[in-house]
């Protein structure tokens, strides 16, 4: 562990103490701790959405993926920067002008039904803590590298400082965390990018050339097919990613935190430009990191290449961009975890215990206390499960955590905006049918087993053969919504439809930041 190494690691822990120490004495009210008061600007929401878009799966999943598989890495940079067009025009606005604190409040704006909000708040939990569990495994290679401590302690670290964020700072402190987290990774990133496009004399043809030879994969690596042979299973791949984030929890309760849904549309936009320039900017990282680190160095390192952005700063800048970078990602990584820590206590305390345990009779202090001791066991849940996950690549645990949030939320949004007849039973079989299928398949799938021992969490040959469930799983989503609505008997919800529809697209009746 190198002094300089140190001090950057402690730097920012202590910046974003700091963050949460101011932000906890502007908490006052459950709308500073869910959503901040829907204080933020478009630019500043765009900028906390971009830092909790661009994860430890992004920086550090995705650029080991394209330095070791190639071709197949880079479909998920694309993927994800294709996956805000389907925020942006079917989702953010509508979400925006019906929702309050969380997703199912959104929900429930058309359907007042507990078993409904009961089923849309465990969707967000079991999301949530997938999700993390990624970025927990990223913190806890990154830490190991960077400091030299076990992996168990590094995680049991990044989990108690994203806990202390949430229960003292609230929304407020994990979006000043993502935005400052978001600033220091477009920076660094473009630090290390300037300096490998300049190893290649600023022209993309030399490095497209030279990666040909710089990898075990050859010419191949400019090619398809690396690691995905299925055709079916690459489609499914790049279903999740596309349609992934448009059902993500932690990403929709951000557009609360904005006062109106012109604000929430504009700050997709900035989060797509800044997200756009961070993807396309991974590609020279991931090209940098297979002509510069090399395929066996960054193996050595992390058999899933997580570790190749840190050992290309490195290489390219020595010990003081190394230090830098490790840092970066490690504040990208308590960001992120933040952020999803607080998601999940707030479908715990608003609405499991809010509204479905004491009916609406809960103070604002008494949500505050349930969703804070509910951040403690989100965060104990998720370091528990991390444990047992570390040898996975951390952009693809990701991607299953994407596929679970296209399938099981996904099909119920775009029902409860744009479909009259939907109804509750309908939105309950929907969730359940995209939530249990996802989740059945991934545990039958070469995710969990396989022949040889140690590349597993199980020893076995897998049920369900393709590593990626999404293509069945989405579709699924909607046939339970619509069996659902069309076998059950209940017809009042329709009544409801045009209130709903007026308000997704003109936001009346939610005029505040206060009263939303």
């Amino acid at each position: 562990m190198s002094i300089l190494s140190l001090t950057l690691f402690l730097g920012i822990i202590l910046l974003t103490l700091t963050i949460t120490y101011y932000s906890s004495k502007k908490t006052k009210n459950a709308s500073d701790f869910y959503t901040a008061g829907g204080g933020l600007t478009a630019w500043q929401n765009g900028l906390a959405v971009a830092g909790d878009f661009m994860s430890a799966a992004s920086f550090l999943g995705i650029t080991g993926a394209i330095a070791l598989i190639g071709f197949d890495g880079f479909y998920m940079s694309i993927g994800n920067l294709v996956a805000f067009l389907v925020l942006l025009y079917l989702v953010s606005e509508p979400l925006r002008n019906l929702g309050k604190f969380t997703l199912a409040d959104m929900i429930s704006a058309r359907f007042k039904s507990k078993k409904v909000r009961g089923i849309a708040a465990a969707n967000t939990l079991v999301i949530s803590i997938f999700y993390m569990i990624a970025q927990l495994v990223g913190a806890g290679g990154l830490i190991k590298l960077l400091l030299g401590i076990d992996y168990w302690l590094s995680v049991l670290l990044v989990g108690v400082l994203m806990t202390i964020y949430v229960i003292f700072g609230g929304m407020r402190a994990t979006s000043w965390v993502q935005i400052t987290k978001a600033v220091l990774l477009l920076g660094g990133s473009a630090v290390l990018t300037f300096i490998v496009f300049s190893r290649f004399n600023f022209n993309i043809s030399e490095m497209f050339h030279h990666v040909q030879t710089a990898t075990p994969l050859g010419k191949e690596f400019l090619n398809p097919g690396n690691k995905y042979t299925d055709g079916l299973d690459m489609i499914s791949f790049n279903m999740s990613l596309v349609l992934g984030a448009a059902g993500l929890p932690h990403l929709l309760v951000r557009f609360f935190t904005v006062k109106d849904a012109a604000t929430a549309r504009k700050s997709v936009v900035y989060s797509t430009w800044f997200i756009g320039i961070f993807f396309i900017m991974t590609i020279f990282l991931g090209f940098g990191a297979a002509s510069f680190v090399g395929f066996e160095r960054i193996v050595e390192a992390n058999s899933a290449g997580n570790m190749a952005a840190p050992l290309l700063a490195l290489t390219m800048g020595g010990e003081f961009l190394f230090a830098f970078v490790s840092a970066v990602a490690f504040a990208t990584i308590l960001a992120v975890v933040s952020g999803l820590v607080l998601t999940s206590a707030s479908a715990f305390a608003h609405d499991i215990y809010g509204e479905i345990i004491k009916e609406g009779k809960i103070t604002e202090k008494q949500q505050i206390l349930v969703a804070r001791m509910a951040s403690v066991g989100v965060a104990v849940i998720s370091i528990l499960l991390a444990l047992f996950a570390q040898s996975m690549n951390v952009a693809f645990l990701s991607v299953l955590a994407l596929g679970i949030a296209a399938s099981a939320n996904l099909p119920i949004i775009l029902c409860t905006i744009y479909w009259k007849r939907f109804n509750a039973t309908g939105a309950i079989t929907g969730m359940l049918f995209g939530l249990l299928s996802s989740i059945i398949l991934v545990m039958l799938s070469p995710n969990v087993w396989n022949p040889e021992p140690g590349m597993g969490i199980f020893t076995g040959n897998p049920l369900f053969t393709m590593s990626n469930p999404t293509i069945f799983t989405v579709p699924l989503g909607f046939i339970g919504a619509y069996l659902g609505t069309i076998l059950s008997k209940a017809k009042d919800e329709e009544n409801t439809f045009p209130e709903v529809l007026f308000k997704s697209n003109t936001g009346y009746g939610i005029s505040s930041a206060k009263d939303h």
